[in-house]
Protein backbone atom coordinates (compact mmCIF):
# COMPACT_ATOMS: atom_id res chain seq x y z
CA UNK A 1 0.00 0.00 0.00
CA UNK A 2 1.43 3.38 -1.04
CA UNK A 3 0.37 6.23 1.23
CA UNK A 4 0.30 9.93 0.51
CA UNK A 5 2.07 11.38 3.54
CA UNK A 6 1.20 14.50 5.53
CA UNK A 7 -2.45 14.50 4.60
CA UNK A 8 -3.32 16.74 7.59
CA UNK A 9 -6.57 14.80 7.85
CA UNK A 10 -7.97 14.22 11.31
CA UNK A 11 -9.40 10.84 12.31
CA UNK A 12 -11.39 9.60 15.31
CA UNK A 13 -10.86 6.01 16.50
CA UNK A 14 -13.37 4.60 19.02
CA UNK A 15 -13.02 0.82 18.80
CA UNK A 16 -11.56 -0.48 22.06
CA UNK A 17 -10.45 -3.86 20.71
CA UNK A 18 -8.55 -2.05 17.95
CA UNK A 19 -6.88 0.16 20.53
CA UNK A 20 -6.14 -2.60 23.04
CA UNK A 21 -4.58 -5.14 20.67
CA UNK A 22 -1.07 -4.72 19.26
CA UNK A 23 -0.42 -5.81 15.69
CA UNK A 24 -0.18 -4.92 12.04
CA UNK A 25 -3.27 -2.71 12.17
CA UNK A 26 -1.62 -0.45 14.74
CA UNK A 27 1.50 -0.15 12.59
CA UNK A 28 -0.53 0.60 9.48
CA UNK A 29 -2.48 3.38 11.19
CA UNK A 30 0.69 4.86 12.68
CA UNK A 31 2.33 4.98 9.24
CA UNK A 32 -0.67 6.57 7.53
CA UNK A 33 0.25 10.18 8.28
CA UNK A 34 -3.21 10.76 9.75
CA UNK A 35 -3.79 12.82 12.89
CA UNK A 36 -5.62 10.30 15.11
CA UNK A 37 -7.65 10.97 18.25
CA UNK A 38 -8.73 7.96 20.31
CA UNK A 39 -11.81 7.66 22.50
CA UNK A 40 -13.02 4.50 24.18
CA UNK A 41 -16.41 3.66 22.71
CA UNK A 42 -19.12 2.94 22.17
CA UNK A 43 -20.06 6.61 22.39
CA UNK A 44 -23.54 8.10 22.14
CA UNK A 45 -24.79 11.02 20.09
CA UNK A 46 -24.52 13.52 22.94
CA UNK A 47 -20.79 12.87 23.08
CA UNK A 48 -20.36 12.96 19.31
CA UNK A 49 -22.38 16.07 18.49
CA UNK A 50 -19.87 18.64 19.82
CA UNK A 51 -16.83 17.00 18.18
CA UNK A 52 -17.84 15.13 15.04
CA UNK A 53 -17.39 18.12 12.70
CA UNK A 54 -13.66 18.15 13.51
CA UNK A 55 -12.98 14.81 11.80
CA UNK A 56 -12.53 13.79 8.18
CA UNK A 57 -13.16 10.16 9.03
CA UNK A 58 -13.99 7.78 11.85
CA UNK A 59 -13.03 4.19 12.57
CA UNK A 60 -16.03 3.37 14.69
CA UNK A 61 -17.45 0.53 16.70
CA UNK A 62 -21.06 0.58 17.88
CA UNK A 63 -21.28 4.35 18.23
CA UNK A 64 -24.56 6.22 17.66
CA UNK A 65 -24.65 7.91 14.26
CA UNK A 66 -28.17 9.19 13.73
CA UNK A 67 -29.23 11.92 11.31
CA UNK A 68 -28.40 14.71 13.73
CA UNK A 69 -24.83 13.52 14.26
CA UNK A 70 -24.27 12.86 10.57
CA UNK A 71 -25.64 16.27 9.58
CA UNK A 72 -23.34 17.97 12.08
CA UNK A 73 -20.42 15.97 10.69
CA UNK A 74 -21.28 16.82 7.10
CA UNK A 75 -21.37 20.55 7.89
CA UNK A 76 -17.84 20.10 9.17
CA UNK A 77 -15.21 17.80 7.64
CA UNK A 78 -16.77 14.33 7.88
CA UNK A 79 -16.43 12.24 4.72
CA UNK A 80 -16.12 8.57 5.79
CA UNK A 81 -17.38 6.27 8.54
CA UNK A 82 -15.32 3.09 8.49
CA UNK A 83 -17.08 0.53 10.67
CA UNK A 84 -14.69 -1.72 12.56
CA UNK A 85 -16.99 -4.73 12.30
CA UNK A 86 -19.98 -5.79 10.29
CA UNK A 87 -23.25 -4.57 11.77
CA UNK A 88 -24.37 -1.12 10.62
CA UNK A 89 -27.53 -0.90 12.72
CA UNK A 90 -26.12 1.93 14.85
CA UNK A 91 -25.56 4.06 11.74
CA UNK A 92 -28.39 5.76 9.88
CA UNK A 93 -27.09 4.59 6.52
CA UNK A 94 -29.97 6.18 4.55
CA UNK A 95 -29.18 9.59 5.98
CA UNK A 96 -25.46 9.05 5.43
CA UNK A 97 -26.14 8.26 1.78
CA UNK A 98 -28.31 11.36 1.33
CA UNK A 99 -25.64 13.52 2.95
CA UNK A 100 -22.86 12.03 0.84
CA UNK A 101 -21.01 10.42 3.74
CA UNK A 102 -19.42 7.10 2.77
CA UNK A 103 -20.09 4.17 5.14
CA UNK A 104 -18.04 0.98 4.94
CA UNK A 105 -17.78 -2.20 7.02
CA UNK A 106 -15.64 -5.35 7.24
CA UNK A 107 -17.58 -8.41 6.08
CA UNK A 108 -15.88 -11.78 6.07
CA UNK A 109 -13.38 -11.16 8.87
CA UNK A 110 -14.97 -12.54 12.04
CA UNK A 111 -17.26 -15.44 11.12
CA UNK A 112 -14.87 -18.15 12.33
CA UNK A 113 -14.31 -16.43 15.68
CA UNK A 114 -18.02 -15.91 16.34
CA UNK A 115 -18.91 -19.47 15.35
CA UNK A 116 -16.27 -20.77 17.76
CA UNK A 117 -17.70 -18.57 20.52
CA UNK A 118 -21.17 -20.03 19.97
CA UNK A 119 -19.78 -23.51 20.59
CA UNK A 120 -17.79 -22.27 23.58
CA UNK A 121 -21.02 -21.00 25.15
CA UNK A 122 -22.93 -24.10 24.17
CA UNK A 123 -20.39 -26.56 25.56
CA UNK A 124 -20.00 -24.53 28.76
CA UNK A 125 -23.76 -24.68 29.30
CA UNK A 126 -24.32 -28.35 28.51
CA UNK A 127 -21.26 -29.51 30.47
CA UNK A 128 -21.82 -27.17 33.48
CA UNK A 129 -18.27 -25.89 33.07
CA UNK A 130 -18.65 -22.47 34.80
CA UNK A 131 -20.37 -24.02 37.83
CA UNK A 132 -17.80 -26.78 38.14
CA UNK A 133 -14.90 -24.34 37.87
CA UNK A 134 -16.31 -22.28 40.73
CA UNK A 135 -16.77 -25.41 42.83
CA UNK A 136 -13.23 -26.70 42.39
CA UNK A 137 -11.79 -23.22 43.07
CA UNK A 138 -13.40 -23.54 46.50
CA UNK A 139 -11.61 -26.89 46.96
CA UNK A 140 -14.87 -28.81 46.68
CA UNK A 141 -15.76 -31.83 44.56
CA UNK A 142 -19.41 -31.67 43.48
CA UNK A 143 -20.18 -33.32 40.15
CA UNK A 144 -23.25 -32.25 38.21
CA UNK A 145 -24.81 -34.27 35.40
CA UNK A 146 -24.30 -32.67 32.00
CA UNK A 147 -25.73 -33.33 28.57
CA UNK A 148 -24.38 -34.28 25.16
CA UNK A 149 -24.75 -32.07 22.13
CA UNK A 150 -24.95 -35.16 19.94
CA UNK A 151 -28.37 -35.76 18.42
CA UNK A 152 -29.88 -32.44 19.40
CA UNK A 153 -31.46 -30.11 16.88
CA UNK A 154 -29.85 -26.72 16.27
CA UNK A 155 -31.54 -23.99 14.31
CA UNK A 156 -29.64 -20.99 12.97
CA UNK A 157 -31.69 -17.85 12.36
CA UNK A 158 -29.69 -15.92 9.78
CA UNK A 159 -27.82 -17.86 7.11
CA UNK A 160 -24.96 -15.46 6.53
CA UNK A 161 -21.26 -16.21 6.93
CA UNK A 162 -21.51 -16.76 10.69
CA UNK A 163 -24.64 -18.86 10.48
CA UNK A 164 -23.02 -21.07 7.87
CA UNK A 165 -19.88 -21.54 9.96
CA UNK A 166 -22.00 -22.61 12.93
CA UNK A 167 -23.92 -25.16 10.89
CA UNK A 168 -20.74 -26.62 9.37
CA UNK A 169 -19.28 -27.09 12.86
CA UNK A 170 -22.57 -28.44 14.19
CA UNK A 171 -22.32 -31.33 11.75
CA UNK A 172 -19.06 -32.48 13.35
CA UNK A 173 -20.77 -32.57 16.76
CA UNK A 174 -23.54 -34.78 15.43
CA UNK A 175 -26.24 -32.13 15.72
CA UNK A 176 -29.26 -32.15 13.45
CA UNK A 177 -29.09 -28.87 11.53
CA UNK A 178 -31.80 -26.40 10.52
CA UNK A 179 -31.63 -22.98 8.87
CA UNK A 180 -34.10 -20.11 8.91
CA UNK A 181 -33.67 -17.09 6.62
CA UNK A 182 -35.75 -15.09 4.19
CA UNK A 183 -33.08 -15.72 1.56
CA UNK A 184 -31.79 -19.28 1.72
CA UNK A 185 -28.54 -20.19 -0.01
CA UNK A 186 -29.90 -23.28 -1.75
CA UNK A 187 -26.50 -24.56 -2.82
CA UNK A 188 -25.14 -24.35 0.72
CA UNK A 189 -28.05 -26.19 2.35
CA UNK A 190 -27.92 -28.87 -0.33
CA UNK A 191 -24.15 -29.33 -0.13
CA UNK A 192 -24.21 -29.63 3.69
CA UNK A 193 -27.56 -31.42 4.03
CA UNK A 194 -29.17 -28.64 6.08
CA UNK A 195 -32.93 -28.72 6.60
CA UNK A 196 -34.70 -25.41 6.09
CA UNK A 197 -37.58 -23.87 8.03
CA UNK A 198 -39.69 -21.08 6.55
CA UNK A 199 -42.02 -20.33 9.46
CA UNK A 200 -40.84 -18.65 12.69
CA UNK A 201 -43.27 -20.65 14.83
CA UNK A 202 -42.01 -23.90 13.35
CA UNK A 203 -38.44 -22.83 14.08
CA UNK A 204 -39.20 -22.24 17.78
CA UNK A 205 -41.19 -25.46 18.14
CA UNK A 206 -38.73 -27.73 16.30
CA UNK A 207 -35.21 -27.03 17.54
CA UNK A 208 -33.53 -27.65 20.90
CA UNK A 209 -30.98 -24.88 20.36
CA UNK A 210 -31.68 -21.60 18.59
CA UNK A 211 -28.70 -19.49 17.50
CA UNK A 212 -29.45 -15.91 16.50
CA UNK A 213 -27.14 -14.72 13.73
CA UNK A 214 -29.16 -12.10 11.88
CA UNK A 215 -28.36 -8.51 11.08
CA UNK A 216 -30.64 -6.28 13.15
CA UNK A 217 -33.39 -4.60 11.13
CA UNK A 218 -36.69 -2.89 11.92
CA UNK A 219 -38.42 -6.11 10.86
CA UNK A 220 -36.64 -8.50 13.23
CA UNK A 221 -36.30 -6.40 16.38
CA UNK A 222 -37.63 -8.53 19.27
CA UNK A 223 -37.52 -11.61 17.06
CA UNK A 224 -37.52 -13.52 20.35
CA UNK A 225 -40.50 -12.30 22.32
CA UNK A 226 -42.95 -13.45 24.98
CA UNK A 227 -45.57 -14.63 22.48
CA UNK A 228 -43.16 -16.97 20.75
CA UNK A 229 -41.66 -18.29 23.97
CA UNK A 230 -45.05 -18.84 25.60
CA UNK A 231 -46.89 -20.30 22.63
CA UNK A 232 -44.36 -21.91 20.32
CA UNK A 233 -41.04 -22.64 22.03
CA UNK A 234 -40.11 -26.29 22.38
CA UNK A 235 -39.88 -27.21 26.05
CA UNK A 236 -36.34 -26.53 27.26
CA UNK A 237 -35.28 -24.45 24.24
CA UNK A 238 -31.79 -22.97 24.63
CA UNK A 239 -31.36 -19.55 22.98
CA UNK A 240 -27.93 -18.23 21.97
CA UNK A 241 -27.36 -14.67 20.79
CA UNK A 242 -24.06 -13.48 19.33
CA UNK A 243 -25.64 -10.95 16.96
CA UNK A 244 -27.48 -7.99 18.50
CA UNK A 245 -29.18 -7.56 21.87
CA UNK A 246 -32.23 -5.96 20.29
CA UNK A 247 -33.12 -9.22 18.51
CA UNK A 248 -34.37 -10.38 21.91
CA UNK A 249 -36.91 -8.91 24.28
CA UNK A 250 -35.04 -9.26 27.57
CA UNK A 251 -38.23 -9.35 29.67
CA UNK A 252 -39.42 -12.28 27.55
CA UNK A 253 -36.23 -14.18 28.35
CA UNK A 254 -36.82 -13.72 32.08
CA UNK A 255 -40.44 -14.84 31.62
CA UNK A 256 -39.25 -17.96 29.81
CA UNK A 257 -36.66 -18.76 32.49
CA UNK A 258 -39.04 -18.19 35.42
CA UNK A 259 -41.71 -20.39 33.86
CA UNK A 260 -39.29 -23.15 32.80
CA UNK A 261 -40.22 -22.66 29.15
CA UNK A 262 -36.61 -22.23 28.04
CA UNK A 263 -33.57 -23.91 29.58
CA UNK A 264 -31.27 -20.93 29.24
CA UNK A 265 -30.10 -17.84 27.41
CA UNK A 266 -26.46 -17.54 26.35
CA UNK A 267 -25.59 -14.10 25.04
CA UNK A 268 -22.62 -12.03 23.98
CA UNK A 269 -24.78 -8.94 23.45
CA UNK A 270 -27.27 -6.88 25.43
CA UNK A 271 -29.80 -4.19 24.53
CA UNK A 272 -27.79 -1.75 26.64
CA UNK A 273 -24.01 -2.07 26.68
CA UNK A 274 -21.95 -2.06 28.82
CA UNK A 275 -24.17 -4.03 31.20
CA UNK A 276 -26.03 -1.80 33.62
CA UNK A 277 -25.76 -2.21 37.36
CA UNK A 278 -28.15 -4.79 38.81
CA UNK A 279 -29.26 -6.06 35.41
CA UNK A 280 -32.07 -8.60 36.04
CA UNK A 281 -30.22 -11.26 34.03
CA UNK A 282 -27.60 -11.45 36.78
CA UNK A 283 -30.02 -13.28 39.10
CA UNK A 284 -30.14 -16.41 36.94
CA UNK A 285 -27.51 -19.13 36.76
CA UNK A 286 -28.86 -20.34 33.41
CA UNK A 287 -28.27 -16.98 31.75
CA UNK A 288 -24.68 -16.64 30.58
CA UNK A 289 -23.37 -13.23 29.51
CA UNK A 290 -20.04 -12.50 27.84
CA UNK A 291 -19.17 -8.81 27.26
CA UNK A 292 -19.41 -8.62 23.46
CA UNK A 293 -16.19 -10.54 22.90
CA UNK A 294 -17.18 -13.19 20.34
CA UNK A 295 -14.96 -11.63 17.69
CA UNK A 296 -12.42 -10.17 20.13
CA UNK A 297 -9.58 -12.51 19.22
CA UNK A 298 -6.10 -11.46 18.20
CA UNK A 299 -6.39 -12.87 14.69
CA UNK A 300 -9.79 -11.27 14.12
CA UNK A 301 -8.81 -7.89 15.56
CA UNK A 302 -5.83 -7.63 13.22
CA UNK A 303 -7.83 -8.69 10.14
CA UNK A 304 -10.68 -6.38 11.02
CA UNK A 305 -8.41 -3.49 11.91
CA UNK A 306 -6.44 -3.69 8.67
CA UNK A 307 -9.67 -3.87 6.67
CA UNK A 308 -11.16 -0.88 8.49
CA UNK A 309 -8.02 1.21 7.84
CA UNK A 310 -7.90 0.10 4.21
CA UNK A 311 -11.56 1.13 3.74
CA UNK A 312 -10.88 4.48 5.38
CA UNK A 313 -7.75 5.32 3.38
CA UNK A 314 -9.24 4.31 0.04
CA UNK A 315 -12.36 6.41 0.57
CA UNK A 316 -10.37 9.39 1.79
CA UNK A 317 -8.37 8.91 -1.42
CA UNK A 318 -4.98 8.88 0.30
CA UNK A 319 -3.80 5.53 -1.06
Amino acid sequence: MTLKKNTSMKILLTSTSFQDTPGKHQDLLASSGLDVDTIRGPVDKNFLLPIISNYDGVICGDDEYDYEVLKKGKFGKLKVLSKYGIGLDKIDTKSANRLGIIVTNCPGVNHVAVAEHVFGLMLSFFKNIPRELEITKKNKWIRYIGNELYGKKIGVAGLGRIGKEILIRAKSFGLETFAYDKYIDKKFVKDYDIKTIEDERELFSTVDILSLNMNLTSDNKNFVNKKKIENFAKKGLLIINTARGELVNEEAIIFGIKNNLISGYLTDVLVEEPIRENHPFLKYDNIYITPHIASRNYETVVRQGVKAIDNLLKNLKIV
